[in-house]
């Protein structure tokens, strides 16, 4: 009997990468039964004109939520509880797929043995970025396939723990079993959930053959954020990241990436290089430290300013033991 994949993407205000994403889910060798869309409204005419674009998609099924609503774990958890399927891929709204194998060829990682939980893919950057992007994608997505265990731990550091909710496959069994991702999370629901199923015995994959065209041109302001909000996960979720090596692999990751643009004559980006690794690394430090700032600084430096909202935020800091 042949195994049966749903795929699963949280959907928001989406720009024209959605229709050809949609495109590429209907021409894959290996159609998935169900497509959980899981549409926040925004209120506006926009909304209607999703809806029909996400309709297109064959077995389509769209799920409406209020932006007050959105998880970023929580999104997932509802769609993947409509799922009855042996797979789930997670995907995001701006992934595009570059072929029509990708589904094939995840699950055909999963399917190599037992005890992998987690297939996640390639993700290559488009001709927008720049040389900087480019080359962060290759040295975190590189061309060969590989798996990672526990056992990894010493040498990878946090590496072992890295996987991309933008592009990943779960057996749905031991999605369950780890209880789903984590419940308001400002982020890193993956990686959170990659070191529970690294550290119950399992494997995670990544599948180089299975390809997405997703990569962003970020601001200096918008480096510092999202580092800001890394770091907060990676602070509430301490017992998860406290202890395992991060910060070295970001110092690794500025210094090739100087030798590959001295390499292709591209010294004259070298000044971008190190401001945009200045602000990324003054967010990361400041995030480590967000319970010490004031509450206007900590929204103000964030990338999601809602999830500080309602004191959700506070649930984490007293919820996360149990889901872990």
């Amino acid at each position: 009997m042949e195994t049966k994949v749903d795929l699963i993407i949280p959907v928001y205000h989406p720009d024209e990468k959605l229709e050809r994403l949609i495109e590429k889910i209907n021409s894959q060798t290996l159609k998935p039964d169900h497509v959980f869309f899981m549409q926040t409204l925004t209120g506006t005419e926009e909304d209607v004109r999703v809806r029909e674009i996400l309709e297109r998609a064959g077995h389509a099924v769209v799920t409406t939520l209020e932006k007050s609503e959105f998880d970023h774990g929580g999104t997932r958890n509802r769609g993947a509880a409509m799922s009855q399927a042996d797979y789930m891929l997670f995907m995001t709204q701006d992934a595009v797929p570059v072929d029509d194998m990708l589904i094939e060829n995840l699950r055909r990682a999963m399917e190599a043995s037992e005890d992998i939980a987690t297939a996640y893919g390639r993700q290559l950057p488009d001709d927008k970025v720049g040389a900087i992007e480019h080359y962060t994608r290759q040295f975190n997505y590189p061309p060969e396939s590989s798996t990672k265990t526990k056992a990894d731990l010493p040498v990878l550091g946090i590496k072992t723990y890295f996987c991309s909710n933008v592009c990943a496959m779960y057996r749905r069994t031991v999605y369950e079993q780890m209880g789903g991702f984590v419940l308001h999370t400002i982020f890193n629901e993956d990686m959170i959930m990659a070191s529970k199923v690294i550290q119950a015995g399992y494997r995670i994959a990544y599948a180089a053959e299975a390809e997405v065209v997703h990569a962003h041109r970020y601001t200096y302001r918008e480096q510092f954020r999202r580092n800001f909000d890394l770091a907060v996960s990676q602070r509430q979720y301490r017992e998860v990241f406290d202890g395992i090596r991060s910060e070295s692999e970001g110092i690794r990751l500025v210094k090739k990436t100087m030798k590959y643009l001295l390499s292709k004559g591209k010294w004259y980006l070298v000044p971008d290089l190190i401001l945009q690794s200045g602000f990324k690394f003054l967010g990361y430090r400041f995030g480590k430290k967000y319970d010490k700032l004031p509450m206007g600084i900590v929204r103000r430096f964030s990338m999601n300013p809602s999830y500080w909202n309602g004191g959700r935020y506070e649930k984490n800091s007293s919820d996360h033991n149990g889901n872990l």
